[in-house]
């Protein structure tokens, strides 16, 4: 059994961030889970342009609000506590906090070892 608790991931190797977002990586590849289970927090009135090309990932917002933006049609998702939303097509989207920071709980497929920043193109390599 795993057992991680999110202030045992802070300011750690597995705790990352960037410019306007911080991620715990709570579960990663090495855990063996075939996933892995990030906390991140998009800071509000930021925005990031994402395109995981080589990870699924899904995402679970429990606190803040946002919108994330389907580049490819141009539609925009209001995303609130309660809001899942998920990139299944390799979606390259936009994603903004625009009501306090926004809180997700994100699932990657396949796992990331747990370091990684995003690449030139928004996405993590595989």
């Amino acid at each position: 059994m795993i057992v991680i608790r999110s202030e045992d991931v802070a300011n750690t190797a597995r705790h990352v961030s960037g410019d306007n977002w911080d991620s715990k990586r709570m579960i990663v590849k090495d855990d063996g889970m075939g996933y892995s289970v990030h906390e991140t927090r998009i800071l509000e009135g930021t925005e990031s342009r994402l395109h995981y090309e080589q990870h699924f990932e899904t995402n679970y917002c429990y606190a803040g609000e946002g919108e994330v933006v389907d580049m490819a049609t141009g539609e925009t998702f209001a995303i609130r506590p309660g809001t899942i939303y998920a990139l299944d097509q390799h979606d390259d989207h936009i994603v903004r906090a625009t009501k306090g920071d926004l809180h997700l709980v994100c699932v990657f497929n396949p796992p990331v070892a747990g370091t990684e920043t995003h690449n030139a193109t928004g996405g993590y390599d595989a």
